[in-house]
């Protein structure tokens, strides 16, 4: 497990295979609680390729100098990330 906030990562690699492909990420909060939402791609072993872009909000707690994993929001789609974008957007010119 990481120590620091930058150090997470959610690569994955199995046999030499990265089978999670971390593409981006973005640290929404750091301390004792963080936040972090990743772009990501899995790898297919069927078609032997990459899928299309994914994203993850994950939630981590620092305990004993690491971040374990607390929980995790998987956005299931673009047009989902869209609509979870245009509901923010909404809500903070609604606050303004």
């Amino acid at each position: 497990m990481a120590s620091t906030v930058d150090d997470l990562s959610i690569e994955y690699e199995e046999d030499g295979q990265v089978l999670v492909k971390e593409l981006d990420k973005v640290v929404l909060s750091k301390g004792a609680w963080s936040t972090v939402i990743y772009r990501y791609r899995e790898w297919d072993r069927a078609k032997q390729e990459y899928g299309p872009d994914k994203y993850t909000i994950r939630r981590y707690q620092k305990r004993g100098g690491e971040y374990m994993q607390k929980s995790k929001f998987n956005i299931s789609s673009r047009d989902q990330a869209r609509a979870i974008v245009a509901a923010l957007e909404r809500w903070i010119a609604a606050e303004d």
